[in-house]
This record gives structure tokens, sequence and C-alpha cells, in this order.
């Protein structure tokens, strides 16, 4: 299944474990961390959520293959099941990135609560130049965090952001050296799990309760577009690219 799942002293940790792929995310691990992150929510025993990678890299984004295999065609993929749930919990979430994110390996940080990033790490966009559009949200929260004019350089041209961006941008809470980045963020970890369970989920909902709403709706639109140019001939050609490209 590619995903790790363990809880201990109240912490839930989700990791990515698909090193030979770069863990990239398949249907079936999605569906995996949906039913991890609907467990959290239910949970007594989980307090807060860590999100991770392994052997160094946080994710490639989606393994494309298996998303042209197994494309969204209703609110029942694995991919929109993982995106509500993500957006309903009310429970800290973590990010813990120790390598390159591309793709959703991004965007998914943009509804974590706190953000840890190894020095020397890149996030990376590239959807229109596969011509696709971007998602989870992604088009309604990055212009709220960097202003319209930094999101369209990043979600329309795809320019790579550096640590040191996503730190500036506020996207991120700290730079830390690539072995620090985990321990760092089980430490927070712990420190939010002594604190009130209900003061803490309280807080979370007026934190994100506010934009909750929008970003579903965003979430929903951009899905619907997505589907649409999965099947173009534009995102086709530039896909078979990239096949083409790796195989090289």
């Amino acid at each position: 299944m590619a995903i790790d799942v363990a809880i201990q002293d109240g912490v839930m940790s989700i990791a990515f474990a698909r090193p030979e792929k770069k863990n990239a995310i398949t249907a079936a691990m999605y569906s995996a961390m949906a039913d991890a992150l609907r467990a959290a929510s239910v949970e007594d025993a989980v307090r807060t959520v860590v999100i991770a990678g392994t052997s160094g890299v946080f994710t490639a984004g989606n393994d494309l293959g298996d998303f042209l295999a197994n494309p969204i065609v209703d609110l029942d993929h694995p991919v929109v099941q993982f995106m509500d749930a993500f957006v309903d919990l009310d429970k800290p979430v973590i990010g813990a990135v120790t390598g390159h994110a591309v793709g959703v390996g991004v965007t998914l940080l943009l509804h974590c609560d706190l953000v840890y990033l190894a020095e020397g790490a890149i996030f990376t966009m590239p959807f229109v130049g596969l011509g696709l559009v971007p998602e989870f949200g992604s088009t309604y929260l990055l212009p709220q965090r960097l202003g319209h004019a930094r999101a369209a350089e990043h979600l329309l041209l795809g320019e790579p952001m550096s640590a040191a961006d996503a730190l500036a941008y506020g996207l991120v809470n700290a730079v830390l050296p690539p072995a620090e980045v985990i321990p760092r963020a089980l430490h927070t970890a712990a420190r939010l799990g002594a604190l009130s369970a209900d003061a803490l989920q309280a807080s979370k909902r007026l934190l994100r309760g506010p934009q909750r709403e929008a970003t579903r709706h965003a979430i929903r639109a951009e899905a619907e577009v997505f589907v649409e140019r999965l099947r173009s001939p534009e995102a086709r050609a530039a896909l078979r690219a990239f096949f083409e490209r790796r195989g090289a």
C-alpha cells in the first residue's frame, strides 16, 4: 500500500513509503490516507497527526500512470475522499518535509497547521506544464497566502520554490537540517498533545472555519476541470512526453 501509519504517545504518523517511485501517490495510497485521517478524527488516542516522507523524499506527487488508469469520476474517488478527510479534520496536522515536494505534495501542505522543511528542499507545482490545472484548493488558498502575483508565478509558470522562499512566504514554520525535521515535528506534536484537546480542536475550527466551505468549493471546481484536462489532447501529449523523458 506504500503508506505507513503508526500511533504512539498520542501522535498518528502517516508516512509516504514508496521510495523506489519517489513516494509518488497512487489511488490505493490516497484511500489508506483517507482511512487514517478519518480514524484520527474519532480516536481519542490520537491527539495530533504528523505527515512525512521516507528516504529523504517527501513525495513526487501523483503517480501519473496510476492516475490515468484510475481517474476521478465521482466524489467517491480516493483522491476526493482524502481531501475531504483532511479538510474536515479538527485535530492539528504537522507536515515534516525532508526532501523535494511536487504537485499535491505541496498543495497538501496548505492544509497542515504547522510545517517543518529540510534545507535544500524544493517545492514544484508543474500542473499547467502537464496540461492540467492545480488541485486541493490551491487556486483559492495559495493566492491568500502569497498574493495573486506570486501564486501565479508558481501555479501558472510552475516556477520552483526554494526552502528559503517557502519560509519567507510564511508557508512553513522553520527550515532545518534534514535530520532535525521529523524530531522537531514530533516534539511540536507532543507539545500540542499536552494541551486541552477540546480547546485545541475548537481553536483549529475557529482558525480554519471561515475558509472551509470556500476550500471545499475550490476543491470540487478544480477536480471537475482536472478531469476534463486529463482527457484533453494537450494533457495527453504532455503526459506522454513526461513518460518518454522518464524512460530515457
